[in-house]
C-alpha cells in the first residue's frame, strides 16, 4: 500500500505519550499532504523529537491512531519503515570511515545488490557534492559536509517521507542554506519531509504547514503567514516627502499613528491583501501618493513567544519587514 495523492503522507489522531507520571504529548493531531514540507515547532523539551521518534517507529505511542505512507503505525511498522527516512539530531556517519564506504554500509542494510548499491551511493555521492572527498575518512569533514552525507545516506533506500530533526542545528549560515536548497529539491522531486527546527526562519522559510507544540498540545497551526497573523502589531507605513500630501492623509484616515517629524503613518492591518488594496484604493480616490508604502506583519519569533510564553527558543534575526 502506497500513499495516493489524496491521502496524507502522515496523519495522526489522539497521539499521546507518557514518561511515568509526565505526558509530553497530550493527544496531539498532525496530518501532513504528499510532497510538502511540514515544520513542527516547540521550545527545547516541548515533545518534537518524540513525535519523530513515535512517527518513525523508533518508540511507541501510549495512544493515537497513527498513519504513515498510508500504512498503519500499530499494525505494520516495517512497512513504515520501508517507506521513510530519519535524520536525527545526531549525525549517524561512522567518521572512521571513508563518505564512500557510510554509503555502501547504508546499501548494504537496505539489501540492495552490490552493483545497484555501489550505483545508488556513487549518485548520491555526486548530487551532494561529496564525490572528491568521498575517499576520505568522514572524520576529516566539516559540520556541512557531515550533515548532508547524513542525508545522502537516509536516501540510499529511496524513502518517499523523511523526518529531518533538527538537521542544520550547529551549521554556519552558509552550509544551513546549502541545506535547505537540499530540502526543497527533496520536496520537488515528490519527497515528503516532516521538519523540527529550532531557527524560525527556517520553518518560515521552507514550510508548507507549520505546527506549534506547547504544553503537551498543538497550540496552533497553518502556514507561515496565517500564523503570523494570529499575533497582533502588523501595521502598513506610509511615509511622505510633501507636507501638504502627509496632512491631507492624517486628517482623512482614521486610526493612524503620526510621526510628524519623518511624515509618516502607521495604520493597524493583519497584512491581508484586502487590507492593502483598501489603502491604495482610498489613496487614489483622494489624490493622494504617499512615497513609500511598507507592510510590517509580526514574524515567527513573534508568533513563538506569543503561543508558549517565551520559553525554549535561541536568539533569532529575521527580517520583520514584507
Amino acid at each position: 500500500m502506497t500513499t495516493t495523492a489524496n491521502e496524507p503522507a502522515i496523519a495522526a489522531r489522539g497521539l499521546t505519550k507518557s514518561y511515568g507520571a509526565k505526558q509530553v504529548l497530550g493527544g496531539i493531531d498532525l496530518t501532513v499532504p504528499p510532497g510538502t514540507v511540514f515544520s513542527l515547532l516547540g521550545p527545547n523539551g516541548a515533545g518534537k523529537t518524540t513525535v519523530v521518534k513515535i512517527l518513525s517507529t523508533l518508540i511507541t505511542a501510549d495512544a493515537g491512531e497513527l498513519s504513515v505512507g498510508g500504512h498503519d503505525l500499530a499494525t505494520d511498522p516495517r512497512a513504515v519503515r520501508a517507506a521513510i527516512g530519519v535524520t536525527g539530531q545526531f549525525s549517524a556517519v561512522d567518521g572512521l570511515i571513508t563518505g564512500e564506504e557510510n554509503m555502501l554500509l547504508m546499501a548494504d542494510l537496505h539489501h540492495l545488490p552490490r552493483a545497484e548499491g555501489r550505483r545508488t551511493a556513487a549518485g548520491l555521492l555526486e548530487r551532494f557534492d561529496l564525490v572528491e572527498a568521498a575517499k576520505k575518512p568522514a572524520a576529516t569533514y566539516s559540520g556541512g559536509m557531515r550533515r548532508r552525507l547524513d542525508i545522502a545516506m537516509t536516501l540510499v533506500g529511496g524513502p518517499r517521507i523523511i523526518f529531518l530533526d533538527e538537521p542544520t542545528t550547529g551549521l554556519d549560515p552558509r552550509s544551513r542554506h546549502s541545506m535547505w536548497g537540499i530540502i526543497r529539491q527533496l520536496v520537488s522531486d515528490g519527497v515528503t519531509v516532516f521538519l523540527t527546527t529550532q531557527y524560525l526562519a527556517e520553518a518560515d522559510e521552507l514550510a508548507d504547514r507549520i505546527a506549534v507544540l506547547h504544553d503537551g498540545g498543538i497550540a496552533a497551526e497553518g502556514t507561515a503567514e496565517e500564523l503570523k497573523r494570529l499575533v497582533p502589531g502588523g501595521h502598513i507605513r506610509l511615509r511622505f516627502t510633501d507636507p501638504a500630501a502627509y496632512q491631507a492623509a492624517a486628517t482623512a484616515l482614521r486610526e493612524v499613528s503620526r510621526d510628524d517629524e519623518a511624515l509618516s503613518l502607521r495604520i493597524p492591518s493583519d497584512g491581508s491583501q484586502r487590507e492593502l488594496r483598501s489603502v491604495l484604493d482610498w489613496l487614489d480616490a483622494a489624490g493622494v501618493e504617499a512615497d513609500e508604502l511598507t507592510v510590517h506583519t509580526p514574524d515567527l519569533d513573534d508568533v513563538f513567544f506569543a503561543l508558549t510564553g517565551g520559553t525554549g527558543t535561541p536568539d533569532q534575526t529575521t527580517e520583520t519587514a514584507r
